[in-house]
C-alpha cells in the first residue's frame, strides 16, 4: 500500500474509534470489552497512549535503514508474553483511566489527540524513518502498525455496544495484510472466514473450532498470530 493509502487507512481507523465512543454516556463507557479487566474507557485510554506515541514518534525522525517492517514488528511482541508484564500494564491502564472524574474525560482527550496524530502522519516524510519501541521503521510501516492495533482494538471495544459501527474497510485491509504476513505464504486462512472473523481468530479473541483446525492444518499451531 502507498504512503497515501497508509495515511488514509490510519485516518479511517482512528475516525472509526471516535465514532464508536463519541456518543457514549458514562454508563456505556463502563461496559466490558474483549480485553480482560478493561472497560471501554480503559481500552480507549490504552489507544490514547498509541496516539500520543505516534505524535512523539513522527516528530522524531531516525536515520535508516529500518531494522523491521510492519509485519516483523509484531514478532517482537509474542502472543504468549510475560503474564506479569501484561498484568502490570493492564493495572496501570485501569488506574490511569480511573483518575478521570468521569469516563467521558478520556473521550475528550482522545478526540483531540487522534486527529492530531493523523495530521502528523500526513505531513511526515514518506521516505523517512522513525524510531519506536526500540525499532527503526519506515514511516509507512509505522502507520500500518498503528492501524492494525486500532482495528483489533475497535473489535475489542464493541461486544457490548450493539449499535457500534464496524471498522472501515481500508483500515481493515491493513490489519488483514499484517495477519497474512504473520501467517506466512505457506498457509491460507479458511475460506469461510470473513475479514473480521479472521482478525478475531488470528488475535485469539475467538477460539479455533475443530473445523478451523482441519482447514488450517499445521498452521493452526501458530495461532494466535498476534496477542
Amino acid at each position: 500500500m502507498t504512503f497515501v493509502g497508509q495515511h488514509t487507512a490510519l485516518a479511517q481507523a482512528y475516525d472509526g474509534i471516535t465514532t464508536v465512543v463519541a456518543g457514549l454516556d458514562d454508563d456505556a463507557l463502563q461496559q466490558p470489552t474483549r480485553c480482560r479487566g478493561w472497560l471501554v474507557a480503559d481500552l480507549l485510554f490504552h489507544l490514547l497512549g498509541d496516539a500520543q506515541r505516534a505524535l512523539v514518534t513522527l516528530a522524531s525522525p531516525a536515520d535508516g535503514p529500518p531494522d523491521t517492517d510492519d509485519v516483523s514488528y509484531w514478532r517482537s511482541f509474542p502472543p504468549a508474553g510475560s503474564v506479569a508484564e501484561t498484568t502490570r500494564h493492564a493495572w496501570y491502564v485501569r488506574r490511569s483511566a480511573a483518575a478521570f472524574d468521569r469516563p467521558s474525560g478520556v473521550v475528550r482527550i482522545w478526540a483531540d489527540t487522534a486527529p492530531a496524530a493523523v495530521h502528523a502522519a500526513g505531513v511526515a516524510d514518506p521516505q523517512g524513518c522513525v524510531t519506536t519501541q526500540g525499532h527503526v521503521l519506515r514511516v509507512s510501516d509505522f502507520l500500518a502498525t498503528l492501524t492494525t492495533e486500532a482495528i483489533v482494538h475497535h473489535l475489542d471495544l464493541v461486544p457490548h455496544l450493539p449499535d457500534a459501527p464496524p471498522p472501515g474497510p481500508s483500515a481493515v485491509q491493513v490489519a488483514v495484510a499484517t495477519m497474512n504476513g504473520l501467517l506466512s505464504d505457506d498457509a491460507v486462512r479458511p475460506a469461510d472466514w470473513d475479514d473480521l472473523t479472521y482478525l478475531l481468530k488470528a488475535t485469539g479473541r475467538e477460539p479455533l473450532t475443530d473445523r478451523d483446525r482441519v482447514a488450517l492444518g499445521e498452521a493452526a499451531g501458530w495461532f494466535p498470530l498476534l496477542g
